[in-house]
This record gives C-alpha cells, sequence and structure tokens, in this order.
C-alpha cells in the first residue's frame, strides 16, 4: 500500500478581481496576449504556468485580464481549485523562473496534490524527493554555495541631485506590508549629472502618477531630478532613486 503523500501548508494570498474582466476572445487572442506578457512564445503556447509563494508552487491557468491606463494589464489566474487571483505579467513572468523564491523555500519545491474546498487558503502538497534526497540536498547547497565578490558601496550624495538614465524595463514588486504588488521601472545607466558626478549603474524607483504622465517606453533615454537611496529591488539591483521629478525625454 503506497505511503500517504506529506501535506506542507503553504498560505496563498488572493487578490479576487475587482469585477468582471476581460476574457479571451478565441485561441488568437490567447496567443498574442501570452506573448505580450512574454510567458510563452508562438513556438511554444501554454496552457498551464507555474505560480510560486512560500513553500508552495502549483499551476494555473491564464483566465483572463483587466485593463486599465496606458494600456497595461493585470493577469487574472485560474488555481486548481477555481479560485481565481490577479497578478502583475512580470511577476508572473518571474514565477517560471527555476530560480524564483529559492531564498522563501524552506524545503523542497512541492506541487499541489489535492485541490482546496471553499475558504481554504492553506494548501496540500506532495514533497517529491526522497528520504535521501532530502537529506543529501543541504550538503549539495553548501558545496556549490560560493559568494561572488560584493560590489564597493557607493558614496552616496545627501541631496536631491540631477540624474540621466535608461528605461530598462516595466515590472513589479511585492510589498510585503499590504500583500500586493507595487509598479516599478528598472532603469540602467544611471548617472548623477552634477557635481560631483557619480555613475550609479543599475537602479529601480516607483512607476508613479507622474512618471506615468510622462508616457515613458522601454529605451527611453531621459533626465530627471531625484534622490538615490541604499534600498535593494534584488541582488543585483541595490539602488533606488525616491521621489524623480522634472522628468524629460532626452532627445535621440
Amino acid at each position: 500500500m503506497a505511503e500517504t503523500p506529506a501535506e506542507v501548508k503553504g498560505l496563498i494570498h488572493y487578490i479576487e478581481p475587482k469585477g468582471e474582466f476581460i476574457s479571451f476572445s478565441d485561441e488568437a487572442d490567447y496567443i498574442a496576449k501570452g506573448i505580450e506578457w512574454k510567458l510563452f512564445t508562438a513556438r511554444s503556447v501554454k496552457r498551464e504556468l507555474l505560480y510560486k509563494s512560500g513553500s508552495y508552487q502549483g499551476k494555473v491557468k491564464l483566465a483572463g485580464y483587466e485593463q486599465y491606463g496606458n494600456g497595461l494589464d493585470t493577469i487574472v489566474v485560474e488555481f486548481e481549485n477555481g479560485k481565481q487571483s490577479c497578478i502583475h505579467p512580470s511577476y508572473l513572468k518571474e514565477m517560471q523562473s527555476s530560480n524564483f523564491g529559492k531564498e522563501l523555500l524552506s524545503g523542497p519545491v512541492a506541487e499541489a496534490s489535492a485541490p482546496l474546498t471553499e475558504g481554504e487558503q492553506v494548501t496540500v502538497v506532495q514533497v517529491t524527493e526522497s528520504p535521501e534526497q532530502l537529506s543529501e540536498a543541504p550538503k549539495k547547497a553548501k558545496s556549490k554555495s560560493k559568494k561572488a565578490p560584493a560590489k564597493p558601496k557607493l558614496d552616496l550624495p545627501a541631496d536631491k541631485v540631477h540624474f540621466t538614465a535608461t528605461v530598462k524595463e516595466f515590472t513589479a514588486k511585492m510589498n510585503h506590508f499590504t500583500g500586493e504588488e507595487d509598479e516599478v521601472i528598472l532603469l540602467e545607466n544611471v548617472k548623477v549629472t552634477t557635481d560631483p558626478e557619480l555613475s550609479i549603474g543599475d537602479a529601480w524607483c516607483g512607476y508613479s502618477k507622474t512618471l506615468k504622465k510622462a508616457e515613458l517606453e522601454e529605451g527611453d533615454e531621459i533626465e530627471f531630478d531625484g534622490k538615490v537611496v541604499d534600498k535593494k529591488y534584488d541582488k543585483e539591483i541595490r539602488y533606488k532613486v525616491n521621489n524623480p521629478s522634472k522628468l524629460k525625454k532626452t532627445e535621440a
């Protein structure tokens, strides 16, 4: 007789659609939106995608999307238990990466083994590794963990300064205080042009209403006033620009 699968509790934060959302009109519409959101390619159309949260990993389907200003979309996904939740396209795209959320996982990656009943928030999952693999996992992690040399910390200006930068990507960052995603912009080639000049490299900032009015696009070269602070977006992007103002696009 087969052993009962191990059960691991994983909390899913559902963000339900505000009302009626836009369903895909047909197969062509589904494929076009999936490609636009960079969730798959025309050669490899996916019907199911991964959703990862803490110790939980399960499969979801694209149910549709909500649309708001500047042509931006919020995807509505449907879980195997029938529940629906909203998620930013870039965040769902990140979840498809094998490296996503490794720092959040306290154990091996788990897969959903049974649908939830109405009102449940905990998810039943089945651990796929054998006991031998579980005992070996920490050893393997230790043997492969080699820290890259840390980049020297920059001496940041204390006051508001003038910047030039290039818009790299529109994405989202989970706000763990609200449980929701904040829209953000990733910047590259960020430089302080006021004296003393300073090359920041990559940075990020919130996608505020002021920035939305500028109708920015990826690849735009911009200049603006702001204050740079030591606040990480991820391990690669250490610095954040606060309160960017007087923004204008630089003529090519």
